[in-house]
């Protein structure tokens, strides 16, 4: 039985907490809402707290962060004066100030900023590493909708991006700054305009065959029968993607949504596509469709009904390639003739596909590799590369964990060769116990892994090991295939040629070069089979188990952390739910995410599942995660529906303003459905809050309008009942 609490609880008293104590970065660096800093709404407000109270980015706050970084890397010893930062964004901001704010703090420090402009993601570690500079920005928010920015900071140790650590360190010095003072600040670095030979960078990347994985001798004839829908997501690669596409043998491409003009991800892009397996017809009949207004889905629905005959010969394809807005997330759609549908391929799917193809091509090379995936994954695409030869490695959500994993491989396959070189010599105690110290100690902390390698670097020198084994050879002889995130980032070896000529391997996650692997690994692999069997394996291309998440918008998220009220009311509620329902269950505890509640659940046949309940890490919303077997599902989504309603009712913050304009939505469909041209929305942000009330499930899109769901009936009674 459920039990809801009758008293809501509440968030203690905002205020900005000890910098010792936390850290103010996410999943991947800094994001929330913007406000210029002249705006009435942060008036009296320093940039720290207008971050940290009211829950808003400032121009301001923008250059502090830029700047505190980039003097810690002075502190620190990894950069100085006159060296070079390389910074790039999406095109969220075309006022600019956001970015120009970023630059500034940037020069402000004494470094010059390679600017690289609207440039994907991937391209920021990319140039930093050709170039030797000292670190990386990229200002986004990802796939987050268009009212919100952040940045993302890349290493020089490899392209890593920061740890929890090193999190903490720059929250310290962030909080310690005052912005009067930065402001007097002259501007010594130079601003250095390096888009166009970043730009070609990324074009001679994108297009070798190394990275492709296209045979040379197939190049010209491989996508051929290929139209291609390229969907940017009104973002970094607008313009970019497609000519790529084009330069790689495409027989057709159709661009949508490439306005730079700041709208990113609206109608568009990855993020409306989570947890969509088929897209139908019904989904895209105007006004009542839930993509009516997507133009790449309904772009692809018109391209494929053109094409039904020759496609349903297999004679043409119609597929597209969707990304978000800052480039490093891809999914891939493709049109099913026979049954006027198309099939969504989602980070699982794309990853699984690659695999598949790397280990039909070479499976002495690959056999045993890692395939790192993160928790939201389908727990059957684990099961299925592990029968495919490779070894299933899980992480924490975030492609900086899978990274990080890489980098630890990387480590152990350098200790190894050393120990070979020297004649089974291990190398110094010293070293192995600090090796050893991380590993015991999970030390999240870039700066400890430089030091680590570099310390190999020195020992290899004096001992005469095999020279320049600092990075893995071209041939990707360490343990490490693939890395993947079912939200569609995914990490496979590339190769990259740096300024000074010498060749190194870069790990990134590539929206575009995802792509292109995926299409290279489908037309090989799938070249010869049936057109049924095509997209019958398109559709199932592993047996997939089931998936499904729960969200809650606008929450108090300091409520849910490890061991805090709710925390152990929801474990101990899941514990005796799951446990009536004849699961056996265990806590797995993340290192890299302490606060995410875990729990493995086993059936009686020994089938796997998993329920876990996470803060997002990039939006203002928590989610319970469900995942196991099909034959399992209507159990855990019973779980998962009543958990759902405790996180409504306990979780939600009454002061958060899209939390107001939820309200006043709820309020208007009271009396029943409202056709959307009637329903009022407040701007700027009204369609943004409906949008996540459609995934929050609370209302629906029927044929008579929006209309409230019996979840979201249960919540505004539960609210009445709480008043």
């Amino acid at each position: 039985m459920l039990l809801i609490p009758k008293q809501i609880v509440k968030a203690p008293a905002k205020k900005t907490p000890l910098a010792s104590e936390f850290r103010i970065q996410g999943t991947d660096g800094i994001r929330c809402e913007v406000k210029a800093s002249y705006s009435s709404e942060v008036a009296g407000f320093t940039p720290q707290d207008a971050f940290l109270k009211l829950g808003f980015i400032t121009d301001e706050f923008m250059e502090l962060y830029a700047y505190a970084h980039v003097k810690q890397l002075i502190n620190e010893g990894k950069a100085q004066a006159g060296d070079d930062i390389v910074v790039g964004w999406d095109p969220r901001n075309p006022r600019g100030n956001f970015t120009s704010a970023v630059v500034k703090g940037i020069c402000k420090a004494r470094l010059n900023a390679l600017v690289l402009g609207v440039v994907p993601t991937p391209l920021v570690p990319m140039y930093m590493l050709y170039k030797n500079a000292r670190g990386g920005f990229m200002v986004t928010a990802s796939h987050n909708p268009k009212d919100q920015n952040g940045i993302k900071v890349f290493s020089s140790f490899r392209g890593l991006k920061l740890l929890p650590k090193n999190d903490i360190a720059l929250t310290r010095d962030i909080l310690n700054l005052n912005y009067s003072t930065l402001s007097e600040l002259s501007i010594k670095g130079k601003r250095i305009d390096s888009r166009r030979e970043a730009l070609k960078l990324f074009h001679q990347f994108s297009l070798t065959p190394k990275n492709t994985w296209v045979p040379p001798e197939r190049a010209k004839h491989l996508f051929k029968n290929i139209t291609l829908v390229v969907d940017p997501a009104n973002g970094s690669l607008s313009e970019i993607a497609a000519e790529i596409f084009r330069q790689s043998g495409f027989g057709k491409v159709v661009e949508v949504n490439a306005k730079l003009n700041g709208d990113v991800n609206l109608k568009s892009g990855v993020a409306d596509l989570e947890g969509k397996t088929l897209i139908t017809a019904d989904m895209v009949q105007k006004n009542t469709g839930l993509f009516s207004e997507h133009l790449a889905i309904t772009k692809l629905f018109e391209l494929g009904r053109k094409n039904r005959i020759i496609i349903t010969e297999g004679k043409k394809k119609v597929c597209g390639a969707i990304f978000d807005a800052d480039g490093d997330r891809f999914y891939r759609l493709e049109y099913d003739a026979s049954k006027d549908t198309l099939i969504v391929l989602s980070g699982d799917e794309t990853a699984f596909l690659q695999a598949s193809y790397l280990m039909a091509s070479d499976p002495k090379r690959y056999k045993g590799k890692r395939y790192i995936n993160t928790v939201e994954s389908d727990l059957n695409t684990a099961v299925a590369v592990e029968k495919l030869g490779f070894r299933p490695v899980l992480t924490s959500v975030g492609d900086k964990w899978i990274l990080l994993k890489i980098a630890k491989l990387i480590v152990e396959e350098r200790i190894r060769k050393i120990k070979k070189s020297s004649g089974n010599k291990p190398p110094s105690s010293k070293l192995l116990k600090k090796w050893k110290n991380m590993l015991d100690k999970e030390s999240l902390d870039v700066i400890t892994f430089h030091e680590l390698e570099t310390e190999l670097d020195f020992f290899e020198k004096n001992n005469k090991t095999k020279k320049n084994i600092a990075l893995p050879d071209e041939n990707n002889s360490f343990a490490f295939a693939i890395g993947s995130e079912e939200t569609g980032h995914s990490i496979t070896n590339g190769s990259l040629i740096r300024e000074d000529g010498y060749r190194t391997p870069v790990f990134f996650g590539n929206g575009l070069k995802s792509a292109i692997n995926t299409f290279t690994a489908t037309q090989l692999l799938l070249e010869s089979k049936p057109v049924r069997t095509y997209f019958s394996t398109l559709a199932s291309p592993f047996p997939s188990g089931f998936k499904q998440t729960f969200y809650t918008y606008y929450v108090q998220k300091n409520l849910f952390q490890k061991n805090s009220q709710i925390w152990g009311r929801l474990k101990k509620f899941i514990n005796e739910e799951a446990k009536s329902r004849g699961f056996n269950l265990k806590t797995t505890n993340f290192a890299e995410e302490p606060d995410m509640l875990y729990l493995s659940l086993t059936s009686k046949d020994g089938a796997r599942s998993a329920i876990f309940i996470r803060n997002s890490g990039t939006e203002n919303k928590i989610g319970v995660n469900l995942r196991g077997s099909k034959k399992d599902s209507a159990k855990l989504k019973s779980i998962g529906q009543q958990v759902i309603k405790i996180l409504l009712s306990s979780m939600k913050d009454p002061e958060n303003h899209l939390y107001k304009l939820e309200q006043d939505i709820l309020n208007q469909l009271k009396g029943g459905s409202v056709p959307p041209d009637k329903l009022k929305l407040k701007k700027p942000t009204g369609k943004r809050v409906l949008a996540e009330m459609i995934r929050q499930g609370l209302i629906g899109l029927t044929g008579k309008g929006y209309a409230t769901t019996p979840l979201g009936k249960w919540y505004r009674s539960e609210q009445n009942r709480n008043c």
